[in-house]
């Protein structure tokens, strides 16, 4: 049986949250290290493959930078907004992304 994942973004974890492609991939916002972090905090967000992975400009083909940096700072507004303050985030998640 497969973890369940959910996402503070969207309620709807089986199309792109950006396409609305079904058949997506599930994406930890910040992965790595952080990844069990981005399931307790909700940071998962489903997006299609393409934007995934393998191609020039999907989140882990250009990390920390275009999309990738786009969605670990949707997050990271979220957590300021919603769970703590920006030194907190910073504890937990390693560095500012605004």
């Amino acid at each position: 049986m497969s973890k369940r994942l959910w996402s503070v973004f969207t309620d709807d974890m089986e199309h792109c949250y950006f396409t609305g492609t079904p058949y997506c991939h599930r994406h930890h916002i910040f992965y790595g290290p952080y990844r069990s972090k981005s399931e307790e905090y909700g940071f998962v967000i489903p997006i299609a493959c393409y934007l995934h992975e393998n191609e020039a400009d999907s989140v882990h083909g250009n990390p920390n930078q275009g999309l990738d940096l786009k969605l670990k700072q949707m997050a990271q507004q979220y957590f300021e907004e919603h769970y703590g303050t920006r030194e907190e985030f910073i504890r937990i998640f390693g560095k500012n992304r605004l």
